[in-house]
């Protein structure tokens, strides 16, 4: 198993390279550059600019209006948009729903639904956990009745991100209360202006508001919106959180935050030299740097065995170690940049922002991290629940 990039590989980084050096609009470049808040409408925007060059669905057939990208050329890509500082692109369309779509649903739902979510048209958002379905996604009790052409919807979603701006919702509701509690569960695809729909902003520790509580009261969704059989959302949910697992790995966003640490180290931030000349401070980033780069060849392994098709749940591994590893450097950036990352204000974060800001512009970022990562253990199944997957299911125990 040769896990060293190939001569092609090489060739189509440095196209990605170029490509972004070429397009990525200057504001938004200035933006990540100075630590400001890069907002989903952001997002979005680049988005746009990546589908007018064929790119808006990277891990897609081309059949379905992707690039048809091997998984290599897809982490090349990730890493290269991370190092950049591009803005990070909603992955609940392109990346979860969309294909769940592709594998599952009708030939309408794929002409309805995937054009406009390579294009970058349509916002989604997830509506799986809730307030006792957490961990237990399971035992989720938000039911959908069957009346006629439509189902209707009551209950409640929670931990929902970008549910006050999203277009759509794909969610996992009840449709059955017999048997084991995941066969009775089904996939919706909820239009978000539906009427007795309603959220409520859940602020988080750094100040922001992505997430939210959200309400479905009697709310209509037509049959045609169901994705595949009735009470077999389990299956396809599992599909689905494979792929965000691997998201929340953050290979990319880790390599971009060690190359950070390494400039805002070597910096003085107050009189003498810089901390990343403190012999403590170089052995532990270089102890986080080994388990990154192990970590990425575990990544590597998990794109050779998918293109194999002998593939196994490697998301779980890659989430389960990748969350503490951006853990470990939020921490060692605190760190690095000492009580700079201690007087901020929320403000500072949004673009003409009218005061000098704290601290050095680098600096900006550092407890905002800290608090948004420690959410990382939990999102996308908890740190348990990811051990008890490999186990089962990588360990056979």
């Amino acid at each position: 198993m040769d896990l060293r990039e190939s001569t092609s590989d090489r060739a189509f980084r440095d196209e990605v390279r170029s490509f972004i050096a070429k397009n990525l609009p200057k504001d938004l470049k200035d933006k990540s550059d100075a630590g400001l808040r890069l907002t989903v409408e952001d997002g979005q925007r680049w988005h746009k600019v990546l589908a007018s060059h064929g790119w808006g669905a990277p891990g897609w057939s081309r059949e379905h209006g992707g690039c048809g990208w091997d998984h290599s050329r897809q982490y090349i890509w990730e890493e290269e948009m991370a190092m950049a500082g591009c803005p990070p692109l909603s992955p609940f369309a392109v990346k979860m729903v969309g294909p769940v779509i592709q594998a599952f649903g009708t030939p309408e739902q794929k002409a309805r639904f995937l054009p406009p979510a390579v294009s970058g048209e349509h916002l989604w958002c997830q509506g799986y956990s809730e307030p006792n379905a957490g961990s237990d996604l399971a035992a989720l009790r938000t039911m959908a009745v069957k009346t006629g052409d439509k189902y209707v919807v009551n209950g409640m979603k929670i931990w929902n991100s970008y549910g006050h701006k999203a277009d759509w919702m794909f969610a996992l509701v009840r449709t059955s209360t017999e048997g084991k509690t995941q066969e009775g569960i089904t996939v919706l695809l909820i239009d978000m202006k539906t009427k007795g729909i309603s959220h409520r902003p859940i602020i988080t520790i750094d100040g922001s508001h992505i997430l939210n509580e959200v309400r479905f009261d009697d709310v209509e969704v037509p049959l045609d919106n169901r994705i595949g059989e009735e009470n077999k959302g389990w299956t396809y949910a599992k599909y689905l959180l494979g792929n965000e697992r691997a998201l929340i790995a953050q290979i990319a966003q880790s390599t971009k935050l060690v190359k950070r640490l390494k400039e805002v180290g070597a910096k003085e931030l107050s009189e003498g030299q810089g901390i990343i000349d403190d012999g403590d401070f170089r052995s532990k980033l270089a102890a986080i740097e080994v388990e990154l780069d192990a970590l990425r060849v575990t990544n590597q392994r998990v794109l050779f065995e998918s293109r194999t098709g002998s593939a196994g749940n490697g998301g779980a591994i890659l989430k389960s170690k990748g969350t503490f590893i951006s853990q470990a450097l939020s921490e060692l950036m605190l760190e690095a940049v000492g009580y700079y990352a201690s007087p901020w204000v929320l403000e500072q974060f949004d673009a003409g922002w009218n005061q000098p800001p704290i601290g050095p512009g680098y600096a900006k970022n550092a407890m905002p991290l800290y608090a948004r990562q420690r959410a990382n253990t939990i999102e996308g199944g908890s740190e348990e629940i990811q051990k008890n997957v490999i186990a089962k299911q990588v360990l056979g125990l």
